[in-house]
């Protein structure tokens, strides 16, 4: 899974995953993508677990509730790493792609967007995992990263979670099943929407000189 976690065969592989490893493993799993292990398939996950859980698979409460907090605690602990450790990797002034001008970027960046960016990244498959340490990196306020933590833990892992529960409360399981493949890649290509419509809207912004 991990060399082709978009790929076709994986998102059919979820549903034997959900199967295997129950909602404590899927509350892991949460946890460790928005820690570091970024090639997880999160999004899909979510949604397939509603699914599951509309069916009677477990409980729809307590999955939401571990996944959040698996989520919420994993982003801290990557704030917390990138925080402690991260800021001397742009040390090196020739250094191509850690150097102290693209430090210097990333504060100016999330100075400008950081409270929207820790929101949206939770929607971006492999930036939701490196957002946090970049936002312990330049020093952003920790309450102010725990406030939008929560909220874009919420969005994410309710919003997911209760799409999949409702489909599967008005879909038939053996029509879901056939389309699986769509309904998931459906929801991967939404969850960028978030983003692009924010950064469209900046763009807007700064075109029109607001």
């Amino acid at each position: 899974m991990a060399a082709d976690w978009f790929s076709l065969e994986t998102l059919k592989d979820i549903p034997a995953l959900i199967k295997s490893v129950g909602m404590y493993g899927i509350w892991l799993i949460i946890f460790l993508e928005s820690c570091f292990v970024f090639f997880l398939p999160g999004d899909s996950l979510l949604f397939m677990a509603g699914f599951f859980s509309s069916q009677g698979y477990m409980p729809v409460i307590p999955l939401i509730l571990g996944c959040l907090a698996g989520a919420v605690v994993g982003n801290k602990i990557g704030y917390i790493a990138g925080e402690r450790y991260g800021r001397g990797l742009f040390a090196n002034e020739k250094g191509k792609l850690f150097n102290p001008r693209n430090l210097a970027r990333t504060e100016e960046f999330y100075a400008k967007h950081g409270k929207m960016a820790v929101v949206i990244a939770r929607f971006l498959p492999v930036v939701r995992t490196f957002t946090p340490v970049f936002a312990g990196i330049v020093g952003m306020d920790k309450r102010q990263f725990f406030i939008y933590n929560v909220i874009g833990g919420v969005l994410w892992c309710g919003g997911l979670i209760i799409l999949g529960y409702f489909l599967g409360q008005i879909i038939p399981a053996e029509i879901m099943e056939k389309y699986l493949i769509l309904v998931v890649v459906g929801i991967i290509v939404l969850s960028f929407l978030p983003a692009i419509i924010h950064f469209w809207k900046e763009h807007r912004k700064a075109k029109n000189g607001v």
